[in-house]
């Protein structure tokens, strides 16, 4: 590496929605001149071919897997894993005129690696690889104690708009149970984690103790008012680096009807219908008039909520397109729904080419989770979202949609107690 071209270090947790902006942000510091290295858990679900494809000019380095913010007690896990980092950096230190990183991004949940930078003298920024709002409301909730919120008040955050005032539906969440399908694909179920309980301390607080600068996966024009309340909040500069989104997203609209395929199907994208399929299927329907159902690749709805929403599918008589994830449990597929509702509905079972989808003219909206990268990917392409927020941050996002940015709307806020009633 030429000496005049400096290193930067990018931390990311395991999981498609960190390694995904991870990568991105990647490719965005190489093309302004910097060298990269892309730090990740090794994980069956990382794939490094794939990482090294999209970004030739990154290098990367796994780590021994311990996803997750840290827990009470020792994690030998993430003793190797600190060990292995400190391993790589000592031997960066002892090669003659190699500078070492000018300084290391860091996913707040990867927080526990600060103090191996910190050990080789390397600046930390903290990385949010969400939405600026969500972290917004997590402090302002706990500066305005949000615990003793009562059912009909508005409980203003001072910094923060008046019309994102904190209510008893902004406290209330659903409870996320343990993932079910394996630690790197919560299938079949909620997924686990979520947010702090109400006026608690944001877990993230500790993870980004010693930075010198935050990052958030976002933009001025998207959450102006939530970047500058977290750089006001935190005394140190906040920047939004995003939408942090694959390089395919930011092409015409036309020039996603055939995208370039690679020669054999990753094992991420396996399906039962090819883009092509898709394409062709999109094609047949009339402009705006397809519903687009997905919810991500680690949380769906519950099992008793799936038989609902298959009933709402059939007796919209509106074309959709629904995803059903790949190795989510038993009563999770819509049985029946295929031969009710024929070439009006198109159920994928796996991979889906969702920005595909979103660019396409018969594409009029999109029932979501509102996990960040899906609601930016919506927002760019101008779909409305309607908003089914399942865990964590998605209730925060759902909220930025309706209230804020007004590009959609929510479902019941009390979903189950509804759901009780028609049952």
């Amino acid at each position: 590496m030429a000496n005049d071209v400096r290193e930067i270090f990018v931390v990311s947790a395991a999981g498609q929605g960190h390694l995904q902006p991870c990568t991105q942000l990647c490719n965005h510091l190489n093309s302004r001149n910097y060298q990269t290295t892309l730090v990740v858990p090794s994980s069956p679900a990382i794939p490094s071919s794939s990482f090294t494809r999209q970004n030739p000019l990154a290098k990367i380095l796994h780590l021994t897997a311990s996803p997750g913010p840290p827990r009470p007690g020792p994690d030998p896990l993430r003793h190797k894993a600190a060990q292995e980092l400190h391993d790589h950096l000592a031997d960066l230190s002892n090669i003659p005129d190699m500078p070492l990183p000018l300084c290391a991004i860091v996913d707040f949940q990867m927080g526990w690696t600060k103090e191996v930078f910190w050990k080789f003298h390397v600046p930390v920024i903290g990385f949010f690889t969400f939405g600026a709002y969500a972290a917004a409301m997590e402090w302002g909730s706990w500066k305005v104690r949000a615990g003793d919120i009562r059912p009909d008040e508005l409980r203003l955050i001072p910094g923060l708009p008046d019309h994102m005032a904190l209510t008893i539906s902004d406290i209330k969440r659903r409870p996320a149970g343990p993932p079910r399908g394996g630690a790197n694909r919560p299938l079949g179920g909620r997924g686990g984690g979520g947010p702090p309980k109400p006026g608690d301390r944001p877990p993230w607080v500790p993870e980004i103790e010693g930075s010198v600068a935050l990052m958030f996966n976002t933009c001025d024009f998207l959450e102006r008012p939530f970047i500058e309340y977290m750089k006001t909040q935190m005394g140190m500069p906040v920047w939004g680096v995003g939408p942090l989104l694959p390089e395919t997203y930011w092409k015409p609209s036309d020039s996603l009807l055939l995208p370039e395929r690679p020669m054999k199907p990753h094992h991420w994208r396996q399906s039962n219908y090819t883009e092509d399929d898709v394409a062709r299927w999109l094609d047949s329907k009339p402009r705006g008039s397809v519903l687009y159902v997905a919810f991500g690749s680690e949380v769906c709805p519950t099992v008793e909520e799936y038989p609902h929403l298959a009933s709402a599918l059939e007796e919209s008589t509106r074309p959709f397109i629904w995803v059903i994830q790949s190795g989510s449990g038993d009563g999770y597929y819509p049985d029946g729904l295929n031969s009710k509702a024929g070439e009006r509905g198109l159920i994928i079972c796996g991979w889906a080419p969702q920005v595909l989808i979103l660019s396409h003219k018969s594409t009029g909206g999109f029932l979501s989770h509102c996990g960040w990268n899906s609601t930016v990917e919506a927002i760019g392409r101008g779909v409305p979202i309607l908003g089914w927020p399942i865990r964590g941050d998605q209730f925060y996002n759902a909220k930025l949609v309706a209230k804020h940015l007004k590009v959609g709307y929510g479902v019941c806020e009390d979903l189950q107690k509804w759901l009780r009633k028609k049952t």
